[in-house]
């Protein structure tokens, strides 16, 4: 089985699994708090610090990735069995992929004439579903 193959059998074995669906849970209460952390520092950066919105989404990003880690690590996926300097480095690489997807939509929003804030919570919330999966079944995986 090639590795494509791999994934799409244990993402179907993901699916079938009632303890994924509590993860799943857990990791959208995570990604609540993280959301609302990352939306407070972006509207910080921008409308206190007067800050750009590129800057702005950095700084958040990088406040929220660090929150969601530890919460992910210790309640979502409860993996203390293994190394947290991997499991760190694949949720950062993680969460950048996700990034860039939030990065682009937020740009194209923005340019769209939305405002920058309502365009960051969309942006944010549409990269959720890859964040999850990545992490899931490579972060955390056992």
């Amino acid at each position: 089985m090639d590795q494509r193959q791999t994934t799409t059998a244990r993402m179907r074995r993901a699916v079938r699994e009632p303890e994924s669906w509590w993860q799943l849970m857990r990791f959208v209460a995570v990604g609540a708090s993280g959301y609302i952390v990352n939306l407070m520092v972006f509207a910080l950066v921008v409308r206190v610090l007067d800050g750009g919105h590129r800057l702005a989404a950095v700084a958040a990003f990088l406040v929220a990735v660090t929150n969601n880690f530890a919460w992910n690590r210790r309640w979502t996926f409860v993996a203390h069995g293994g190394h947290v300097g991997s499991q760190a480095w694949r949720f950062l690489l993680v969460s950048v992929g996700a990034f860039v997807i939030n990065l682009v939509l937020l740009e194209l929003l923005i340019n769209a004439g939305m405002d920058e804030l309502a365009a960051q919570a969309i942006a944010v919330a549409a990269a959720t579903p890859f964040n999850f999966l990545g992490n899931k079944l490579w972060t955390f995986d056992r």
